[in-house]
């Protein structure tokens, strides 16, 4: 504890780089600052700081010091902030990265939500599909679907889909009604890039059918409305097209059959979250699953 102590206030020299303003923002008399630092000079073994009459500098191995240091008196400052009334009070501005359909059909109004509970915190938000880096673009949470590539970040499962076969009434009542997966392949499908493979399952029995599609696109919400228009089968989550199956603009087709799970993560760089974070991943993970009854993280 003491170490840690130590380390806090040469963190606080390097970032003035004076020991009377470290000594003034720490409130403490410069002479303790200063025997502080000597102490744990000693105990390293190495000269971390020159010091003249006129200025202070890092030494080189000051400045590697100084740069680990950082690190872990922060995260040591963050564990605090958990077990601490800033918990209950999160502030800050909480930067997101997601992609857009995911953002605007589920999170936009778990957003509005969350940031009645959490007046203290503001947002930005990125809406796109790549994978940023975090600590270059200081994104605080990535919100991705599907199996992730290896990568040294966090992963924090929200939750899971499995998608289903729609359609509108009229597209079925021109083109009838597939009895088995197999059928589809006579049938229009709206389809992502690089998805004209569908993969269904019903009780043990899995069936990989190749589609075709006039209309191949990148966008849930246009792919949705060309479903309810007529233009061919979508496969998508149910909860995706809720209001439309209760309104009857589509309906549902093989509805024993479903595609592989897709789970949802958000990402972070470190498991020691802020509480703006925290707060935020545990608000989620309850929220999708209760407004939505997909299976949550297991």
């Amino acid at each position: 504890m003491e170490l840690l102590k130590d380390m806090s206030l040469f963190v606080e020299v390097c970032k003035v780089m004076s020991f009377r303003k470290a000594a003034e923002n720490l409130e403490m008399p410069s002479s303790t600052l200063s025997r502080r630092i000597s102490h744990l000079e000693e105990e390293i073994g190495l000269r971390l700081l020159h010091r003249t009459t006129r200025k202070v500098e890092l030494t080189e191995a000051g400045s590697i010091y100084f740069e680990r240091c950082k690190r872990i008196v922060s995260e040591a400052k963050l564990a605090h902030e958990q077990l601490g009334e800033m918990l209950s009070k999160p502030s800050g501005i909480l930067r997101i990265s997601l992609p857009v359909d995911f953002g605007t059909i589920f999170l936009t109004p778990l957003l509005v939500e969350f940031a009645e509970h959490y007046p203290g915190i503001n947002f930005e938000i990125d809406l796109t599909p790549r994978l940023v880096d975090l600590v270059a673009q200081n994104i605080d949470v990535v919100i991705r679907m599907g199996n992730l590539p290896d990568s040294h970040l966090i992963a924090h499962k929200l939750m899971q889909f499995q998608g289903q076969l729609f359609a509108s009434p009229e597209y079925l009542e021109q083109h009838g009604i597939p009895q088995h997966p197999n059928a589809l392949v006579n049938h229009e499908c709206l389809s992502f890039p690089n998805n004209m493979h569908w993969k269904l399952s019903n009780k043990g029995e899995v069936v990989d059918v190749t589609i075709g599609s006039r209309f191949v696109l990148n966008n849930v919400g246009m792919t949705k409305q060309l479903a309810i228009l007529g233009k061919g089968v979508i496969f998508t989550p149910y909860d995706v097209v809720r209001d439309d199956v209760n309104n009857t603009r589509l309906v549902p087709i093989l509805p024993e059959w479903f595609g592989d799970a897709l789970p949802v993560y958000a990402l972070t760089e470190t498991r020691l979250l802020p509480a703006k974070v925290r707060v935020f991943l545990e608000f989620l993970k309850t929220r999708l699953v209760s407004n939505s009854g997909i299976t949550s993280e297991i």
